[in-house]
């Protein structure tokens, strides 16, 4: 079965932000199930059709809060043998659940409606090659045509319909861009700005760093929180007497763990 286009690159990311692990389905005769979410104030909905084995499910999707979807409140799981439709509205579509509420679940069929105006929006900004499959994703993610924008107007080269999503679910904004530049660093492409993001680069441990007399590259700060390159540890080689270790150093001595 066929899965959306950097799926497998995104998926561990995507825990964190809200879960979603979806292939190509057709929407109009996918079946959906919505529980309450693992956390409080939250709702889980997963996605099957006919071609799913039996008691696993193809696509799944935990919102952040119950405020995304309507339709259905946490208190209406509990009324069994409720007719409800859950809604899920974005700016790239429409994805509906609708049936029967059961032992605590709504169980139905879903159904998908792509905005055909947000593929304009999006063609107009440089965007193109969507299908249903990228729709649903960017309809699940809720990345909209005016984040889109934000991203444009900040100068970010490189950008493309499908690293968007990694772009979106890593939080990267204008003002991360200009945390970045403020430092003195040249403006990011897009990829750069995700592996930045996963590791979690961030402007105060990089003057901490350069208080302590480095002046790293941005390749180097991706290494640095790879290899836990903390202010600390740099600190700590500095008391046993090494002074002069370059970053490429520091990183050698975490890899054989010659600081243990």
């Amino acid at each position: 079965m066929k899965h959306f286009s950097l799926f497998a690159a995104i998926a561990a990311c995507v825990l964190s932000a809200g879960a979603i692990n979806s292939s190509a389905l057709d929407m109009s005769h996918a079946s959906c199930t919505i529980t309450a979410g693992e956390h409080a104030g939250t709702f889980s909905l997963s996605v099957g059709d006919d071609s799913c084995s039996e008691g696993r499910h193809c696509g799944s999707f935990s919102s952040e809060s119950m405020k995304r979807i309507s339709g259905i409140t946490l208190e209406d799981l509990a009324r069994d043998g409720a007719q409800l439709t859950a809604v899920l509205d974005a700016d790239a579509g429409r994805f509906t659940c609708a049936g029967t509420v059961h032992d605590a679940a709504l169980r139905g069929t879903s159904t998908f409606t792509p905005h055909p105006d947000f593929v304009s929006r999006m063609a107009q900004l440089g965007f193109k090659g969507f299908d249903n499959d990228k729709l649903l994703t960017f309809t699940f993610l809720d990345i909209g045509s005016a984040w889109a924008q934000s991203l444009k107007d900040a100068g970010i080269a490189g950008m493309t319909t499908d690293n968007l999503i990694p772009l979106h679910i890593f939080k990267v904004d204008k003002a991360y861009v200009a945390e970045l530049t403020a430092l003195g660093y040249g403006k990011p492409d897009a990829d750069k700005l995700v592996a930045l993001k996963v590791q979690g680069v961030n402007a105060e441990e990089v003057r901490q760093i350069r208080d302590l007399g480095y002046q790293p590259t941005l390749d180097e700060l991706i290494q640095i929180r790879i290899f836990h390159i903390t202010p600390e540890f740099i600190r700590t080689m500095k008391a046993r007497g090494f002074n002069d270790l370059t970053i490429a150093k520091l990183v050698q001595i975490k890899i054989f763990k010659l600081d243990e």
